[in-house]
C-alpha cells in the first residue's frame, strides 16, 4: 500500500533519491560492503514508506524494522540475495517514476514475499 500511494503522491525528486541510496553499490562487487549495502536497503523500504505518506503504516513499520534490520544482515550474504535485491529495487523505482500504482505495489509485495520465502529457506530464525 506504500508504494501504490508513493506512486500516486510522491514528487519525482523525492522517487528520485532512491536512486541515490544505491549509488555506491552499482559500480562495485557488494562482497565487502554488505553492511553499507543493508542498511542502505533498509533505508529504501523506510524512504517509500514515508513517500507514501500514510502516518499510520509510517507507525506500525517502525517496530519491524528492528527485525528486519537483523534478518536482512543474514540474507544478503546468501544465495547471491543482494544482487537480486538491487535488481528488484530498481524495478521498484521504475515503477515509482512511471506513476505506475498497481505495478509498484505488485513489485513491493513480490519483493517482500521474496525475502520472507528466501528467510523460511536459509535462516534458522525464521521458525
Amino acid at each position: 500500500m506504500a508504494a501504490r500511494l508513493a506512486a500516486q503522491k510522491a514528487a519525482d525528486e523525492q522517487i528520485e533519491v532512491l536512486s541515490d541510496l544505491f549509488e555506491d553499490f552499482n559500480e562495485t562487487p557488494l562482497s565487502g560492503d554488505l553492511d553499507d549495502y543493508s542498511e542502505a536497503n533498509i533505508k529504501f523500504h523506510q524512504a517509500i514508506i514515508k513517500l507514501g505518506g500514510c502516518d499510520p503504516i509510517v507507525e506500525m513499520t517502525q517496530n519491524l524494522f528492528i527485525r528486519i534490520r537483523a534478518i536482512r544482515a543474514v540474507s544478503l550474504r546468501q544465495d547471491n540475495r543482494a544482487a537480486r535485491s538491487i535488481a528488484e529495487h530498481g524495478r521498484i523505482i521504475e515503477a515509482l517514476l512511471s506513476r505506475d500504482a498497481d505495478l509498484a505495489e505488485r513489485l513491493v509485495r513480490k519483493h517482500t514475499l521474496g525475502l520472507a520465502a528466501h528467510v523460511e529457506k536459509h535462516c534458522a530464525f525464521a521458525e
